[in-house]
């Protein structure tokens, strides 16, 4: 192989990998660790799968707010307040983090696993 096709293939890599990276400032966090900030009046927990997905199954205290609603309801949370995201295995709530990060947001834990994950 010549050297551009060598670039191609290391472009496309980082460009894979940096989807299912962590942006600077998000937390990933295990169900466990969730479940200690359940108590703690400073910490808001959203849950952005779709409201079909969330009648079927959610844990209080996550209040619904889905990925595609997400920027246009932002004004309902506290920027100066923890920000727990879960979804159904984790892909949504990452994308919401990186969207939160962006609007400003500072404390964000993103839930490994989400639903999936929750015993």
């Amino acid at each position: 192989m010549d050297l551009i096709t060598w670039i191609l293939i290391a472009a496309i890599v980082v460009l894979i990998a940096s989807r299912f990276m962590p942006a600077k400032g998000i937390n990933n966090i295990s169900v466990h660790d969730a479940k200690d900030k359940f108590n703690d009046k400073d910490v808001q927990f959203i849950d952005v799968r779709t409201p079909g997905e969330y009648k079927v199954n959610h844990r209080k205290p996550f209040r619904n707010i889905p990925l595609q609603s997400l920027s246009g309801k932002v004004d309902k949370l506290d920027k100066d307040k923890e920000v727990v995201v879960i979804c159904q295995s984790g892909m949504r709530s990452t994308r919401a983090s990186k969207m939160l990060r962006k609007m400003g947001f500072k404390k964000i834990s993103n839930v490994r696993g989400g639903m999936s994950s929750w015993s």
